[in-house]
Protein backbone atom coordinates (compact mmCIF):
# COMPACT_ATOMS: atom_id res chain seq x y z
CA UNK A 1 0.00 0.00 0.00
CA UNK A 2 2.55 2.24 1.12
CA UNK A 3 4.55 1.79 -1.33
CA UNK A 4 2.11 2.96 -4.13
CA UNK A 5 1.38 5.53 -2.14
CA UNK A 6 4.92 6.99 -2.40
CA UNK A 7 5.10 6.05 -6.50
CA UNK A 8 1.94 8.01 -7.36
CA UNK A 9 2.85 10.81 -4.97
CA UNK A 10 3.29 13.87 -7.81
CA UNK A 11 -0.27 12.76 -8.38
CA UNK A 12 -1.68 14.55 -5.45
CA UNK A 13 -0.45 17.77 -6.70
CA UNK A 14 -4.13 18.00 -7.79
CA UNK A 15 -6.43 20.49 -5.65
CA UNK A 16 -5.07 24.01 -5.93
CA UNK A 17 -8.10 24.85 -7.77
CA UNK A 18 -10.48 23.20 -5.15
CA UNK A 19 -8.93 25.75 -2.59
CA UNK A 20 -8.14 28.50 -4.93
CA UNK A 21 -12.41 28.34 -5.27
CA UNK A 22 -12.61 28.70 -1.56
CA UNK A 23 -10.34 31.19 -1.49
CA UNK A 24 -12.00 33.75 -3.92
CA UNK A 25 -15.00 33.74 -1.55
CA UNK A 26 -12.94 35.07 1.80
CA UNK A 27 -14.14 38.41 2.09
CA UNK A 28 -11.81 39.38 5.38
CA UNK A 29 -8.83 42.12 4.61
CA UNK A 30 -5.84 39.32 6.22
CA UNK A 31 -2.17 40.06 7.62
CA UNK A 32 -1.76 37.02 9.12
CA UNK A 33 -2.23 33.63 8.25
CA UNK A 34 -2.28 31.06 11.12
CA UNK A 35 -1.26 27.22 10.50
CA UNK A 36 -2.45 24.72 13.06
CA UNK A 37 -2.05 21.09 12.78
CA UNK A 38 -0.37 18.10 15.00
CA UNK A 39 1.75 15.20 13.13
CA UNK A 40 1.15 14.93 9.40
CA UNK A 41 -1.65 17.50 9.11
CA UNK A 42 1.41 20.15 10.30
CA UNK A 43 3.30 19.45 7.93
CA UNK A 44 2.42 21.22 4.57
CA UNK A 45 1.95 24.44 6.93
CA UNK A 46 5.51 23.98 7.74
CA UNK A 47 6.82 23.38 4.53
CA UNK A 48 5.19 26.13 3.18
CA UNK A 49 6.84 28.87 5.61
CA UNK A 50 10.14 27.23 5.08
CA UNK A 51 9.41 27.98 0.95
CA UNK A 52 8.29 31.82 1.80
CA UNK A 53 11.54 32.17 3.91
CA UNK A 54 13.53 31.25 0.63
CA UNK A 55 11.19 32.74 -1.83
CA UNK A 56 8.97 35.81 -0.32
CA UNK A 57 8.68 36.97 -3.37
CA UNK A 58 5.75 34.39 -4.12
CA UNK A 59 3.86 36.75 -1.78
CA UNK A 60 1.48 39.28 -2.91
CA UNK A 61 1.37 41.05 0.13
CA UNK A 62 3.00 41.49 2.83
CA UNK A 63 1.54 38.80 4.73
CA UNK A 64 3.09 37.14 8.49
CA UNK A 65 3.03 33.36 8.63
CA UNK A 66 3.03 31.50 11.59
CA UNK A 67 2.62 27.91 12.86
CA UNK A 68 0.87 26.62 15.85
CA UNK A 69 0.63 23.17 17.42
CA UNK A 70 -1.00 23.41 20.96
CA UNK A 71 -5.00 23.42 22.13
CA UNK A 72 -5.10 26.99 22.82
CA UNK A 73 -4.59 29.54 20.06
CA UNK A 74 -1.68 32.02 20.65
CA UNK A 75 -3.43 35.32 22.80
CA UNK A 76 -1.40 37.66 20.45
CA UNK A 77 -3.04 36.72 17.54
CA UNK A 78 -5.96 39.96 16.20
CA UNK A 79 -9.05 39.71 14.23
CA UNK A 80 -7.23 40.23 10.79
CA UNK A 81 -5.70 36.33 11.15
CA UNK A 82 -6.57 33.62 8.46
CA UNK A 83 -6.93 30.47 10.73
CA UNK A 84 -6.04 27.65 8.53
CA UNK A 85 -6.78 24.46 10.33
CA UNK A 86 -6.15 21.02 9.23
CA UNK A 87 -6.82 17.63 10.72
CA UNK A 88 -6.23 14.87 7.73
CA UNK A 89 -8.62 12.54 9.85
CA UNK A 90 -10.84 15.23 11.19
CA UNK A 91 -10.58 13.89 14.82
CA UNK A 92 -7.69 15.41 16.44
CA UNK A 93 -8.64 17.40 19.34
CA UNK A 94 -5.91 20.39 19.33
CA UNK A 95 -7.21 21.23 16.08
CA UNK A 96 -10.71 21.16 16.44
CA UNK A 97 -10.15 22.90 20.10
CA UNK A 98 -8.23 25.38 17.65
CA UNK A 99 -11.47 25.39 15.42
CA UNK A 100 -13.64 26.11 18.24
CA UNK A 101 -11.74 29.06 19.70
CA UNK A 102 -11.11 30.14 16.39
CA UNK A 103 -15.00 30.94 16.08
CA UNK A 104 -15.11 32.47 19.41
CA UNK A 105 -12.61 35.19 19.10
CA UNK A 106 -14.24 35.44 15.26
CA UNK A 107 -11.52 34.42 12.92
CA UNK A 108 -11.84 33.84 9.73
CA UNK A 109 -11.18 30.15 9.22
CA UNK A 110 -10.51 27.97 6.41
CA UNK A 111 -10.80 23.84 7.36
CA UNK A 112 -9.15 21.10 5.84
CA UNK A 113 -10.06 17.14 6.54
CA UNK A 114 -11.09 13.94 5.02
CA UNK A 115 -14.41 13.66 6.69
CA UNK A 116 -14.40 13.14 11.21
CA UNK A 117 -15.55 15.52 13.66
CA UNK A 118 -14.00 19.00 11.63
CA UNK A 119 -15.61 18.16 9.02
CA UNK A 120 -19.22 18.22 10.75
CA UNK A 121 -18.08 21.39 13.01
CA UNK A 122 -17.11 23.32 9.61
CA UNK A 123 -20.30 22.29 7.92
CA UNK A 124 -22.44 23.08 11.05
CA UNK A 125 -20.72 26.26 11.49
CA UNK A 126 -21.30 26.93 7.99
CA UNK A 127 -17.39 27.30 7.63
CA UNK A 128 -15.29 26.81 4.43
CA UNK A 129 -14.35 23.29 4.24
CA UNK A 130 -12.20 21.62 1.52
CA UNK A 131 -12.37 17.77 1.97
CA UNK A 132 -9.39 15.81 1.36
CA UNK A 133 -9.07 12.16 -0.32
CA UNK A 134 -9.44 9.53 2.86
CA UNK A 135 -7.56 5.98 2.96
CA UNK A 136 -4.06 7.63 3.77
CA UNK A 137 -1.44 7.76 6.74
CA UNK A 138 -1.85 11.46 7.48
CA UNK A 139 2.31 11.37 6.79
CA UNK A 140 1.42 10.11 3.27
CA UNK A 141 -1.24 12.81 2.21
CA UNK A 142 1.23 15.79 2.24
CA UNK A 143 0.75 16.84 -1.77
CA UNK A 144 -2.98 16.88 -1.35
CA UNK A 145 -2.92 19.37 1.56
CA UNK A 146 0.13 20.80 0.21
CA UNK A 147 -1.33 21.88 -2.88
CA UNK A 148 -4.49 22.82 -0.78
CA UNK A 149 -3.38 25.33 1.06
CA UNK A 150 -1.52 26.85 -2.12
CA UNK A 151 -4.77 27.07 -3.66
CA UNK A 152 -7.00 28.88 -1.01
CA UNK A 153 -4.11 31.77 -0.48
CA UNK A 154 -3.79 32.05 -4.34
CA UNK A 155 -7.64 31.99 -4.52
CA UNK A 156 -7.78 35.11 -1.28
CA UNK A 157 -4.72 36.94 -3.70
CA UNK A 158 -2.53 36.27 -0.69
CA UNK A 159 0.17 34.30 -3.08
CA UNK A 160 1.21 34.84 -6.86
CA UNK A 161 -0.88 32.59 -9.25
CA UNK A 162 2.45 31.50 -11.23
CA UNK A 163 3.13 29.68 -7.83
CA UNK A 164 -0.23 27.65 -8.01
CA UNK A 165 1.39 26.86 -11.52
CA UNK A 166 4.44 25.72 -9.60
CA UNK A 167 3.22 23.27 -7.46
CA UNK A 168 0.86 21.62 -9.67
CA UNK A 169 3.69 21.29 -12.41
CA UNK A 170 5.40 18.56 -9.56
CA UNK A 171 2.98 15.98 -11.01
CA UNK A 172 5.16 16.04 -14.04
CA UNK A 173 8.58 16.61 -12.54
CA UNK A 174 9.02 14.23 -9.18
CA UNK A 175 10.20 10.94 -10.30
CA UNK A 176 9.62 8.99 -7.34
CA UNK A 177 11.41 5.46 -8.79
CA UNK A 178 14.67 7.59 -8.92
CA UNK A 179 14.38 8.08 -5.02
CA UNK A 180 13.32 4.54 -4.53
CA UNK A 181 16.85 3.20 -5.26
CA UNK A 182 18.72 6.53 -3.10
CA UNK A 183 16.40 5.66 -0.30
CA UNK A 184 16.49 1.94 -0.49
CA UNK A 185 20.63 2.24 -0.70
CA UNK A 186 20.79 4.52 2.41
CA UNK A 187 18.65 2.32 4.00
CA UNK A 188 21.20 -0.70 3.94
CA UNK A 189 23.43 1.98 5.25
CA UNK A 190 21.39 3.17 8.55
CA UNK A 191 19.57 -0.85 9.21
CA UNK A 192 21.35 -1.49 13.06
CA UNK A 193 21.79 2.66 13.46
CA UNK A 194 19.60 5.34 14.96
CA UNK A 195 19.94 7.85 12.38
CA UNK A 196 20.33 11.76 12.58
CA UNK A 197 19.38 14.26 10.27
CA UNK A 198 21.15 17.17 9.90
CA UNK A 199 20.20 20.49 7.39
CA UNK A 200 20.99 23.97 6.92
CA UNK A 201 18.62 26.32 8.02
CA UNK A 202 17.31 26.47 4.47
CA UNK A 203 15.74 22.55 5.05
CA UNK A 204 15.35 22.90 8.46
CA UNK A 205 11.64 21.68 7.80
CA UNK A 206 12.87 18.92 5.75
CA UNK A 207 15.05 17.23 7.82
CA UNK A 208 12.37 17.33 10.54
CA UNK A 209 10.03 15.77 7.97
CA UNK A 210 12.59 12.91 7.45
CA UNK A 211 13.11 12.58 11.10
CA UNK A 212 8.75 12.08 11.44
CA UNK A 213 8.70 9.76 8.45
CA UNK A 214 11.55 7.50 10.38
CA UNK A 215 9.49 7.75 13.77
CA UNK A 216 6.50 6.73 12.44
CA UNK A 217 7.27 4.80 9.18
CA UNK A 218 10.32 2.56 10.58
CA UNK A 219 9.12 2.71 14.47
CA UNK A 220 12.97 4.17 15.18
CA UNK A 221 14.36 6.62 17.42
CA UNK A 222 15.66 9.60 15.05
CA UNK A 223 16.74 13.39 15.59
CA UNK A 224 16.68 16.22 13.21
CA UNK A 225 18.99 19.74 14.09
CA UNK A 226 20.95 22.22 11.50
CA UNK A 227 23.94 23.97 10.83
CA UNK A 228 26.02 26.04 11.94
CA UNK A 229 23.73 25.67 15.71
CA UNK A 230 24.20 21.96 16.15
CA UNK A 231 28.14 22.76 15.90
CA UNK A 232 27.70 24.59 19.02
CA UNK A 233 26.60 22.22 21.17
CA UNK A 234 24.54 18.83 20.04
CA UNK A 235 28.08 18.18 18.20
CA UNK A 236 29.51 18.40 21.33
CA UNK A 237 26.89 15.91 23.16
CA UNK A 238 27.40 12.96 20.26
CA UNK A 239 31.42 13.30 19.46
CA UNK A 240 32.98 13.57 22.77
CA UNK A 241 30.89 11.59 24.25
CA UNK A 242 33.82 8.76 26.43
CA UNK A 243 30.62 6.09 25.35
CA UNK A 244 32.45 4.04 22.25
CA UNK A 245 29.64 2.13 22.19
CA UNK A 246 27.58 5.11 22.37
CA UNK A 247 28.97 6.77 19.17
CA UNK A 248 28.29 3.53 17.45
CA UNK A 249 24.82 3.53 17.40
CA UNK A 250 24.63 6.77 15.45
CA UNK A 251 24.66 7.82 11.95
CA UNK A 252 24.33 10.95 10.95
CA UNK A 253 23.00 11.74 6.98
CA UNK A 254 23.54 15.33 6.12
CA UNK A 255 21.50 17.25 3.63
CA UNK A 256 23.47 19.34 1.43
CA UNK A 257 22.41 21.82 -1.03
CA UNK A 258 24.71 23.86 -3.80
CA UNK A 259 23.28 26.75 -3.15
CA UNK A 260 23.69 26.57 1.02
CA UNK A 261 26.35 29.25 2.22
CA UNK A 262 29.90 28.63 1.67
CA UNK A 263 30.53 28.54 5.34
CA UNK A 264 28.01 25.91 6.27
CA UNK A 265 29.49 23.84 3.42
CA UNK A 266 32.56 23.98 4.58
CA UNK A 267 31.26 23.37 8.28
CA UNK A 268 29.62 19.70 6.74
CA UNK A 269 32.55 18.49 4.87
CA UNK A 270 34.62 19.55 8.44
CA UNK A 271 31.72 18.11 10.70
CA UNK A 272 32.41 14.63 8.48
CA UNK A 273 35.69 14.47 8.96
CA UNK A 274 36.04 15.13 12.64
CA UNK A 275 32.83 12.55 12.81
CA UNK A 276 34.16 10.08 11.28
CA UNK A 277 37.48 10.56 13.09
CA UNK A 278 35.41 9.59 16.62
CA UNK A 279 34.15 6.26 14.35
CA UNK A 280 30.59 8.35 14.00
CA UNK A 281 29.69 7.52 10.62
CA UNK A 282 28.30 10.59 7.92
CA UNK A 283 26.56 9.92 4.74
CA UNK A 284 26.14 13.11 2.49
CA UNK A 285 23.28 13.57 0.25
CA UNK A 286 23.63 16.44 -2.61
CA UNK A 287 19.78 17.72 -3.11
CA UNK A 288 18.22 17.57 -6.04
CA UNK A 289 15.86 19.82 -8.22
CA UNK A 290 15.46 23.25 -10.46
CA UNK A 291 14.33 25.15 -8.10
CA UNK A 292 13.52 24.92 -4.01
CA UNK A 293 10.13 23.87 -4.44
CA UNK A 294 11.54 20.71 -6.53
CA UNK A 295 14.38 20.53 -3.97
CA UNK A 296 11.94 20.37 -1.18
CA UNK A 297 9.78 17.70 -2.68
CA UNK A 298 12.50 15.50 -3.82
CA UNK A 299 14.22 15.35 -0.60
CA UNK A 300 10.72 14.69 1.23
CA UNK A 301 10.38 11.59 -0.98
CA UNK A 302 14.07 10.07 -0.55
CA UNK A 303 13.04 10.51 3.40
CA UNK A 304 9.66 8.18 2.48
CA UNK A 305 11.82 5.89 0.51
CA UNK A 306 14.33 5.62 3.32
CA UNK A 307 12.18 5.54 6.33
CA UNK A 308 9.54 2.42 4.22
CA UNK A 309 12.82 0.08 3.67
CA UNK A 310 14.33 0.66 6.73
CA UNK A 311 10.71 -0.60 8.25
CA UNK A 312 11.15 -3.88 5.71
CA UNK A 313 15.08 -4.60 6.44
CA UNK A 314 13.60 -4.51 10.16
CA UNK A 315 10.43 -6.57 9.51
CA UNK A 316 7.94 -4.04 10.42
CA UNK A 317 5.19 -2.72 8.75
CA UNK A 318 5.15 0.98 7.88
CA UNK A 319 1.32 1.98 7.86
CA UNK A 320 -0.04 1.80 11.76
CA UNK A 321 1.35 3.87 14.37
CA UNK A 322 -0.47 1.27 16.97
CA UNK A 323 1.33 3.39 20.20
CA UNK A 324 -0.55 7.13 18.45
CA UNK A 325 -3.56 5.14 18.43
CA UNK A 326 -3.16 3.72 21.75
CA UNK A 327 -2.51 7.04 22.97
CA UNK A 328 -5.08 8.66 22.03
CA UNK A 329 -7.62 5.63 22.87
CA UNK A 330 -6.70 6.97 26.90
CA UNK A 331 -6.95 10.36 26.53
CA UNK A 332 -10.55 9.62 26.15
CA UNK A 333 -10.90 7.58 28.92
Amino acid sequence: MMREIFLNFGKQFLLEKEGEKIGKKLKRKVKNVLFCGMGGSGLPGRLLIEILKENPQIKKKEINFTFWQDYFLPKNIKKDTLLITISYSGNTEETISNFLEGKKRNFEIVTLSSGGKLERLAKKEKNPFLKIPSGFPPRCALGYLFSSIVGVLVGKGILKKNFGKEVFLLREKLQPRVFEKKGKDLAKKFFQKIPLIYSTSRFRETARIIKIKINENAKLPCFFNVFPELCHNEMTGIGETKNENLRKIFKVLCLLDKKDFFQNKKRIKIFKRIFEKRKIEVEIFEIIGESFLEKIFNTTLLGDWLSFYLAKLQGVDPVPVKLVEEFKKLLKE
